[in-house]
């Protein structure tokens, strides 16, 4: 079985990003952040993904916390 890893939050702040994903951690889902931020000046996306069969749960957990 092949992850289908998939974008479900996008923050340009790394700790707001860092947040959702420990929430869905916490949650038992599993989840990898992807730092596109220019390593200089900061500038760019944090994304969180998922694993594409946890999409509809770890959404309901991030609208559930507010995040």
């Amino acid at each position: 079985m092949t992850n289908n890893w998939v974008k479900i939050y996008t923050s340009n702040q790394f700790f707001q990003s860092e947040m959702v994903k420990q929430v869905l951690v916490d949650h038992e889902i599993d989840a990898i952040i992807m730092n596109k931020q220019d390593s200089s000046y900061k500038f760019g996306e944090v994304e969180v993904h998922v694993n594409q069969e946890n999409f509809d749960k770890a959404l309901a957990i991030i609208l559930e916390n507010d995040l």
